[in-house]
């Protein structure tokens, strides 16, 4: 293979982080159509596309982004070679995109990122959305995993993979009870007022099943749709919350809140979706293999 060309990789460098061949031509005062070749170098070099067209906007292919990330890596050595020259060494570092569910509870979130949490080798961006905002971005190749409550459905021609990362009970939960007497579910709930997640919740869905069908009519406080809302909700009003444990991990080991009742007929699944490529992150490949044990809940792979 012949040592690849810079000039080539910095000119798509500067279209992919445009998104425009136009604009990028017009800052590397280029013709559009002499960018293009050099572009199109590149790939045959490579041998993989690097771009695809949406409209009128290029958008990056699998390979594309790989490349993009090593070529992010490769002007930020220069970059480091000046700094440390001048005296301010930086450190490189690999990168992993993570899109989360905006209702997602944050403690989860941080479980499964932890072991990359803290690494000066390691970048980690995260953003929230809805599950059509994170799975289009998935697609597009803009993110690595999107963390959820809820497998996605899969089809020919978007290849997610759902791996289940954990099972967690779910529970009511509230302030310390001025009687001892044990929380009687669902009959209890007949007068204690209850915090409730929204209807877009599956624990929700099962939830109402379970009082429909013992001829309860709860007495909602609120419907919350972010866990971490229903989490100070929870600490400040009366009666009771519907969470996983995990939600409410610290307040129910500091005592501001107690478990009163847990829902063996309900719990909380968690998922991590990817996407099959061809070039996996090794990061994320490794996070996962932390749930691929004996014992472990089945995915998609099993």
């Amino acid at each position: 293979m012949r040592a690849l060309n810079f000039n080539h990789l910095r000119y798509f460098w500067a279209v992919a982080h445009d998104g425009n061949l136009t604009k990028a031509a017009e800052r590397l005062n280029l013709s559009p159509s002499a960018l293009s070749v050099q572009i199109q170098k590149l790939e045959h070099q490579m041998g993989h596309p690097l771009f695809e067209r949406a409209g009128k906007r290029l958008v990056l292919t699998e390979a594309g982004q790989i490349a993009l990330d090593y070529a992010d890596s490769v002007f930020e050595a220069g970059d480091e070679l000046m700094s440390t020259l001048a005296g301010r060494p930086q450190a490189s570092r690999q990168i992993l995109r993570v899109g989360a569910l905006t209702t997602l509870s944050r403690n989860f979130q941080l479980e499964f990122l932890r072991p990359l949490v803290g690494r000066p080798d390691v970048e980690l961006i995260v953003r929230s959305g809805t599950t059509r905002e994170l799975l289009a971005q998935l697609e597009a190749h803009a993110i690595d995993v999107v963390l959820s409550n809820s497998a996605t459905q899969r089809d020919a021609r978007a290849s997610f993979r759902n791996h289940l990362l954990d099972e967690q009970p779910v529970s009511l939960v509230g302030r310390p009870r001025r009687d001892s007497e044990p929380f009687r579910f669902p009959d209890d709930l007949r007068t204690v007022p209850i915090l409730l997640p929204s209807l877009d919740s599956d624990i929700r869905l099962g939830f109402d099943r379970l009082v429909d069908l013992a001829g309860i009519r709860p007495i909602i406080l609120a419907e919350v749709d972010d866990m971490a809302m229903l989490r100070l909700l929870a600490r400040e009003r009366e009666g009771v919350t519907l969470v996983p444990p995990i939600v409410v991990r610290d307040e129910l080991e500091t005592g501001v809140l107690v478990e009163h009742c847990r829902i063996p007929q309900l719990t909380e699944r968690f998922y991590a979706i990817v996407q099959n490529r061809r070039f996996p992150n090794q990061l994320l490949g490794d996070l996962l293999a932390r749930y691929d044990r004996p014992g472990s809940p089945p995915s998609d792979d099993d």
